[in-house]
């Protein structure tokens, strides 16, 4: 019973929400947005975007270099515990490859993943 109490009250509220919305809108109080609104990213609003690039450019080179030393020490490390029996060892090696490669993934990878989500933001 409480249910149906409940429902009949949320239908009402609905309907009188919708009934003063159209009333609203025909009296013109309340202002279309128009479709047709345009906005796109603007490289020279801001100053000092172009020295902001460079300075992204410069972390994802040092992420990339980060990544390549931990891939070394990873491989170094898988080996010599491959070589000295010790498995636990050669597993943290072996898991250290993966997240470095991975790194250098995510680091190459940044800017399309971005357009990518932009593009997709776009078409919504």
């Amino acid at each position: 019973m409480l249910h149906l109490q409940i429902a009949a009250h949320a239908a009402s509220a609905a309907a009188i929400h919708a009934a003063e919305h159209a009333t609203l809108i025909a009296s013109g109080i309340v202002a279309r947005v128009p479709g047709d609104i345009d906005i796109r990213p603007n490289t020279s609003g801001l100053p000092g975007i172009p020295q902001l690039k460079e300075i992204v450019g410069a972390i994802m080179s040092i992420g990339l270099i980060l990544a390549v030393v931990a891939l070394i020490i990873a491989a170094i490390v898988w080996a010599f515990g491959a070589n000295s029996s010790n498995p636990h060892l050669a597993g943290r090696g072996k898991t250290g490859i993966l997240v470095a490669a991975a790194a250098g993934v995510l680091c190459g990878a940044a800017v399309a993943l971005v357009n990518f989500g932009w593009d997709l933001g776009q078409e919504l």
